[in-house]
């Protein structure tokens, strides 16, 4: 423990600490390519939490919108019921149905008027939901890229203790599949979920 905490090491900091005691090439390769790894999985992570945030945003707004909906539709029916109220008013007896027909004229137009705001209001609650749901979608793909990212670091640290080669061969390969997801997710393209959609499209 330091003077100012506790201080935790992760699988980069060992990789760097053992290539500093160890002077050969292959620990200070595999400390290079721990410290890149780390890095780009940071930045997978900024990314990634930045989306999620953009997610809940979205969301919220969406929310807004929709409440903002229904009270536009809770005042369509108001005068709905007003409406209906004219409407009977005239059928009675002794009334003067001019003034209820221009009464129902009027709430009919106010009524009209309401309804596009309401469905504009829809619209957009469901416009909000959308770019949610999609922003969402890019977090998973950052996520999944950050996750490989360290499962990369983390087979890098292993090497440097067993020194097995083939291990260092995973670790590189896990470390390609994160960032071809990071670009991946950075262009917005996601062919697994199209053959996806597709394949459950064709059943």
């Amino acid at each position: 423990m330091s003077e100012h905490g506790f201080h935790v090491h992760g699988p980069h900091d060992h990789a760097v600490e053992h290539a500093a005691h160890g002077g050969d090439s292959f620990s200070n390769n595999i400390a290079v390519m721990t410290a890149i790894l780390a890095t780009v999985g940071a930045l997978f992570g900024y990314l990634g939490g930045a989306t999620q945030n953009d997610a809940a945003l979205f969301k919220n707004n969406a929310a807004i919108e929709k409440t903002n909906a229904a009270n536009s539709w809770n005042y369509y029916q108001a005068k709905s019921n007003k409406q209906n109220l004219a409407e009977l008013a005239m059928v009675l007896p002794n009334v003067d149905r001019a003034r209820y027909q221009g009464e129902v004229a009027r709430y009919n137009s106010e009524k009209e008027q309401i309804r596009k705001q309401a469905e504009a209001l829809d619209a957009k609650s469901d416009e909000w939901n959308h770019r949610s749901d999609a922003k969402m979608h890019e977090h998973h793909q950052w996520a999944l890229a950050t996750t490989a990212e360290q499962i990369a670091i983390s087979l890098a640290a292993i090497t440097l203790l067993t020194r097995k080669k083939w291990l260092m061969a995973a670790a590189c390969g896990v470390a390609v599949l994160g960032m071809v997801l990071g670009v991946l997710a950075w262009l917005h393209l996601d062919p697994l979920g199209a053959l996806f959609g597709a394949a459950v499209a064709a059943h």
